[in-house]
């Protein structure tokens, strides 16, 4: 249940178009970092990926399950995230987080209720798209899926479109400090996506691939037309102002945060030892 919490409140808000994939997390670390110091305040980010990256999960297993073939092919970069869950092509997205302490009013002591909170600025989102999203509540044997695609299921409180799921999200908690961020698809290339994973024979991978038409949902699919990434990002804003209840305020980052956040990216998320680990 939303706890109650000032109208008023006042967040950092960051756009970041275009980061590598190894920038982009190590930016999300660099902000947990700098709010759990209290340098910052809470912050929303929308950013997105150049080249497109597939996003693991912080425990998920690649040797086996992702395609390096497929992801040479394509230039994707793979990278390894701080949050759980099974990977993402971050390609034609509008990638969202938010970094928030733990102990903030707003935030539930449990993974789905804080859901269930820092979704509705997704569900705003959609709304103020015009589309109608759904919350979704999981069967239980869903949650032992064992495939290795994020879109295959929603979890708990993921947002769906007429059964699809629409935007796939992930969540950590590290030294008192929550990070949730997650993948708002604008259009998928489904053909590339499948490409990214082994499959036992290429009859099995087409079989996943015509089945997923009927699993995920984008934002032009569900609108039946084309749509621009400000376009996405000008709604959302507005949908997690109304969501959550904030005003926002632009974040400005130094020079030298930049090289905070470079160094990280190139001793941590660009390396195979972080990457590949598992």
């Amino acid at each position: 249940m939303k706890k109650e919490v000032n109208s008023l409140d006042t967040w950092s808000f960051l756009y970041t178009p275009d980061l590598t994939p190894a920038m982009n997390m190590a930016l999300d670390e660099s902000l947990m970092k700098w709010h759990r110091e209290k340098k910052i305040a809470p912050v929303l980010r929308f950013y997105t990926w150049s080249p497109a990256g597939l996003s693991v999960g912080h425990f998920q297993k690649t040797d086996g399950r992702i395609s390096k073939e497929g992801v040479s092919e394509h230039q994707v970069d793979i990278v390894r995230r701080l949050t759980g869950g099974r990977a993402v092509l971050h390609d034609d997205e509008l990638t969202y987080s938010v970094i928030i302490a733990e102990d903030h009013p707003m935030i539930p002591n449990t993974v789905k209720e804080a859901y269930l909170v820092l979704s509705e600025g997704l569900m705003k989102g959609y709304s103020r798209l015009g589309i109608e999203a759904e919350y979704a509540i999981p069967e239980e044997e869903r949650m032992n899926n064992q495939s290795a695609v994020c879109f295959e299921e929603p979890s708990w409180y993921e947002l769906t479109i007429h059964g699809k799921k629409a935007a796939g999200s992930a969540q950590v908690r590290q030294k008192g400090v929550l990070l949730q961020h997650g993948s708002i698809p604008i259009r998928t290339d489904e053909a590339k996506l499948f490409d990214m994973f082994t499959y036992p024979s290429e009859r099995v991978k087409e079989r996943a691939k015509n089945g997923f038409k009927h699993k995920a949902v984008s934002i032009e699919d569900a609108m039946d037309e084309e749509v621009t990434v400000e376009y996405v990002h000008d709604a959302f804003l507005q949908g997690f102002r109304e969501g959550l209840e904030v005003a926002f305020e632009p974040l400005e980052l130094t020079k030298d945060d930049w090289k905070e956040v470079e160094a990280l990216a190139e001793t941590k998320y660009a390396s195979d030892e972080w990457n590949l680990k598992r």
